[in-house]
């Protein structure tokens, strides 16, 4: 008598399986999110590369870069590039979060907000929305 008992050996899973993110929904770099945020703060000052590259003291060919978010930028020069901007880190990184939280919901279709309440920036300031 033989018998037919399967070779395949069971598998318990270490982790629960996760939903998989939906077809041709890809989730933004934060570099990407961290330069658009940059460059927005900017134009909204009017200022020029150069200027803020020389106040932030990094060059401009790499300031552009970080604003098309083609490096990935150490929390010091983030730092003074926010510096240079009127921001602190915290500021920037909230933005950042904001513009995140708002990018994915978008993508999902849904209205998920964040822990904190999106951030707004009004005359030099930044503060939670409303």
């Amino acid at each position: 008598m033989t018998s037919h008992a399967s070779n395949r050996a069971r598998v318990v899973p270490l982790r629960p399986a996760q939903e998989a993110p939906a077809a041709g929904v890809k989730e933004p770099l934060w570099r990407h999110v961290v330069g658009d945020v940059l460059r927005r703060e900017r134009l909204a000052q009017e200022r020029t590369l150069k200027d803020v590259a020389d106040a932030a003291r990094i060059s401009m060919p790499y300031l552009s870069e970080l604003e098309r978010g083609r490096k990935e930028a150490s929390s010091e020069v983030l730092a003074a590039a926010a510096h240079a901007l009127g921001l602190t880190l915290a500021d920037l990184l909230a933005l950042a979060q904001g513009e995140l939280v708002r990018l994915a919901s978008a993508g999902r279709g849904s209205t998920v907000t964040s822990l904190g309440a999106p951030v707004a920036r009004r005359q030099g300031e930044v503060r939670l929305a409303a």
